[in-house]
């Protein structure tokens, strides 16, 4: 058996407390340590698990790192600082998304990445839904995408827009799926709840001649995460909630259907079990660290992804202060 990569996780609030946990349970994985700057939440998880608790990252690092990968789930604006200080140790990364807080921060981290050959992943966790998983080959060449990502409330995320908490997974999905440049974006949007964007809608164009109009708000009563795309003579719907696929083909003999009166269209629904996502997320991390391969969500991708979202925001941003 292959020696254990040692792992830690840096910010074990809501999500990193997880990430900790699926470390924990790999069998090629030693979970070193959880590190948190609230020691009390630091003590609570290592406890929970049985590893050491740190309050300062910089001590799994310097000449010799105690440590070959780590996921940075700490508050978005420190993801540039504690992501670049591990890589420059030598450490693998999986930073949650967004990956910084400008493309500037991004770009410094794929190319401190690329320069020592180590993994950069984004923490982009609709990727390895179960629905995205079976669905996404399917998707050949989109000429028309919408997608509905709503959610109640929830004072955690608040640091940043809607754009940046819940439309930029859509961003992630479309982008490598259309594979074109953007050559138009709108965008507007509103504060609600917040002091930033709670509401936010965007129509993107690319070269290619596909659009895709995406809507996020994190002010809805009820959960809602789908994308439906158009491609020709087929629809395909992903629920990532319910893990639901809807199909939907031309018939061949679309004349005669009508003709007979006949529904001219198949449908086929697909219910898929139930998954891991993040586990998924983590188990692909820790295979592209130990092979050497690609990671499934690469720095660049995140740093693509973010670069729309930021502009999304700014248009908004102008639209409500036209003046300044």
């Amino acid at each position: 058996m292959s020696t254990p990569l040692r792992a830690a996780v840096i910010g074990v609030g809501y999500l990193g407390r997880f990430h900790a946990q699926k470390y924990a349970s790999l069998p090629d994985v030693e979970l070193v340590g959880v590190v948190d700057a609230h020691p009390e939440t630091a003590q609570r998880v290592a406890k929970e698990l049985g590893v050491a608790a740190f309050t300062d990252y910089r001590e799994l690092l310097g000449a010799q790192p105690k440590i070959d990968l780590v996921s940075v789930a700490s508050t978005t604006e420190t993801h540039h600082a504690v992501a670049r200080d591990c890589l420059a140790a030598g450490v693998h990364v999986l930073a949650e998304k967004p990956i910084t807080v400008t493309v500037a921060q991004a770009d410094e981290l794929i190319a401190l990445a690329d320069a020592k050959h180590l993994v950069l992943q984004v923490g982009h966790l609709e990727r390895f839904n179960p629905a995205w998983l079976a669905v996404k080959d399917k998707i050949k060449r989109p000429v028309f995408i919408e997608a509905h990502r709503m959610a109640p409330f929830k004072a955690r995320g608040i640091d940043v827009s809607v754009v940046l908490d819940l439309m930029i997974h859509d961003l992630d999905l479309i982008l490598p799926l259309v594979a074109s440049p953007v050559t138009d974006l709108r965008a507007s949007g509103v504060s609600v709840l917040t002091d930033g964007i709670d509401i936010a809608n965007a129509r993107i164009e690319f070269a290619n001649g596909c659009v895709a109009n995406l809507t996020a708000s994190r002010t809805s009563t009820a959960s809602l995460r789908r994308l439906r795309v158009f491609q020709h003579h087929e629809y395909i719907s992903v629920d990532f909630g319910d893990r639901r696929i809807g199909i939907s083909r031309k018939r061949d003999a679309l004349v005669d259907a009508v003709d007979k009166n006949e529904e001219p269209i198949d449908t086929e629904t697909v219910q898929q079990p139930p998954g891991d996502a993040l586990m998924t997320e983590i188990v692909a991390f820790v295979a592209a660290v130990r092979d050497g391969t690609p990671p499934v969500v690469s720095g660049r991708e995140g740093r693509d992804a973010l670069a729309i979202a930021l502009e999304i925001d700014r248009m908004i941003a102008a639209r409500q202060n036209p003046l300044s």
